[in-house]
């Protein structure tokens, strides 16, 4: 079988199956939300503790430990720096089957600094700001994790849950380390969820994806006295950027190219001795990814000839797509169903207007987040390392409405509402959601039975998991 196995009209089939079992009992839905609810305020102060410290891929110290400190007071038993990575670590509560995990992050992107104001506010001597709200991921997980775990002591229920904290998801590919090392083999379900413009349990394929670092090395000389004896690793940087472009018009039409360079030369008149590139390619299917890569290389060999340099590349990441289980969206989309939407006061309102006036082309009205979206899975095309994840073991996600509706991730209004009670608000929906359904996990042995089945038949009896990575070690300097 081949990774694109199920495609959109697969996906929609699939959709139809209906939830298994019957719904959470009131008492026990009403201890989770309770629970959720009295953790709260810790909660928001830890989102909004990782949101000002906006620490970068591999380099999340602080907010690491903010959310093992948070866990181990909560009961968790915490095992840090695991899979080679010193800002991972995996928290557990509970004893027995079923495990079940739930996925965290907590990196930042760079270049994205801003306030938690309505207007382009960057906060000085901040390079870096929680444009993909992974400080609300984070920081609402645990919160999850905590309901659940007081909510097993409380039935005196077997099983076991996970908060699997997994750093530099930007680029980074942290889960991916953390799969190749085994760490999700004993799983029976994983979850995860995401911030976002809208509240949305539907199970979306992503793309695949590789990236890389292109490194020119050329000769230094006076660019103006001796330039006949120079040779430019700008020069190649820029034919490799010519050409890749050029191939974009010969790319199948759901593939993604793009790249940013980052080192170009100190100064006009020094002929660079060096210069890099940083690239992505993306495409639903990982066997293309690799192969629009392999031309990528051929590009940088060209362009190396070309301008009489050499080059070399460093493979940062490589993700899978994420892999479906509508067995567990639905479990997912009934649980959020019951949780419901955002609701915004009068000042989150002219908030909310207020930003909604600075976008272009928004997609979704205000007002959007107050509801649930309907169940309906496609294709995105950003992608994500919780894809390796649901390789290996049956996963299942969710949007909740963190944003103002229509706005785009890795933009300074997701970092402005991220960072004040919008984002918390739609963070607490979060956990409530992931606390309904891993609860109706913990309780239904055939439900996760049946998540099992259809995750062996969308994965194929023939699939072997082989990381995009291959066996280097987690690139703990990328952001350096």
């Amino acid at each position: 079988m081949t990774l694109m196995r199920f495609g959109l009209a697969s996906l929609a089939v699939l959709a139809s199956l209906p939830v298994c079992g019957a719904e959470l009992p009131a008492r026990d839905r009403d201890f989770l939300l309770h629970a959720v609810e009295s953790h709260a305020q810790a909660s928001a102060d830890t989102a909004l503790a990782i949101w000002k410290l906006a620490e970068v891929g591999y380099q999340e110290r602080q907010s690491s430990a903010l959310l093992q400190q948070e866990l181990a007071g909560a009961g968790f038993a915490v095992e840090a720096g695991v899979a080679g990575m010193p800002t991972s670590f995996i928290a557990t509560a509970g004893s027995g089957k079923p495990v079940i995990a739930i996925l965290a992050e907590f990196d930042a992107l760079p270049g994205l600094s801003q306030a938690a104001v309505a207007q382009r506010s960057p906060i000085q001597g901040k390079n870096a700001a929680h444009a993909c709200g992974h400080n609300l991921f984070g920081a609402g997980s645990a919160g999850a994790a905590i309901a659940i775990r007081e909510w097993l002591a409380a039935r005196k229920l077997p099983g076991t849950i996970r908060l699997y904290g997994t750093p530099a998801e930007e680029g980074g590919a942290g889960k991916v380390y953390m799969v190749r090392a085994g760490l999700f083999d004993d799983v029976d379900v994983a979850l995860h969820w995401h911030a976002g413009d809208r509240n949305d349990a539907s199970q979306n394929r992503t793309n695949s994806n590789k990236s890389g670092k292109f490194r020119f090395h050329g000769v230094s000389s006076h660019a103006a006295a001796a330039p006949d004896k120079g040779r430019s690793a700008l020069d190649g940087v820029e034919a490799m950027d010519l050409m890749a472009n050029m191939m974009r018009e010969h790319m199948p039409q759901e593939a993604r190219l793009h790249y940013v360079i980052t080192h170009g030369g100190a100064a006009p008149n020094v002929v660079p001795d060096f210069a890099e590139v940083f690239y992505y390619v993306r495409h639903p299917d990982p066997k293309v990814v690799q192969s629009l890569w392999d031309r990528l290389t051929k590009i940088a060999e060209g362009a190396a000839l070309g301008t009489g340099t050499t080059w070399d590349v460093e493979v940062i990441h490589g993700a899978y797509p994420l892999l479906p289980n509508h067995t567990l969206g639905h479990v997912m989309q009934a649980s959020l169903e019951r949780v419901g939407g955002v609701e915004y006061d009068a000042a989150e309102e002219a908030f909310a207007r207020d930003i909604y006036a600075t976008l272009a082309s928004p997609s979704r009205p205000l007002g959007s987040e107050r509801v649930v979206q309907p169940y309906a899975p496609q294709q995105q095309y950003g992608s994500t390392d919780v894809g390796d994840v649901s390789w290996t073991v049956p996963t299942v996600g969710l949007y909740t409405a963190t944003w103002v509706p229509g706005t785009s991730a890795h933009s300074w209004q997701a970092a402005a509402a991220g960072g004040m009670s919008i984002g918390l608000k739609g963070m607490n929906v979060a956990s409530k959601t992931l606390a309904l359904t891993a609860a109706r996990l913990l309780t239904d042995p055939d439900l996760v039975k049946a998540a099992r089945a259809e995750f062996e038949q969308a994965r194929g009896a023939d699939f072997v998991y082989r990381p995009m990575v291959g066996d280097r070690k987690p690139p703990l300097d990328y952001r350096d």
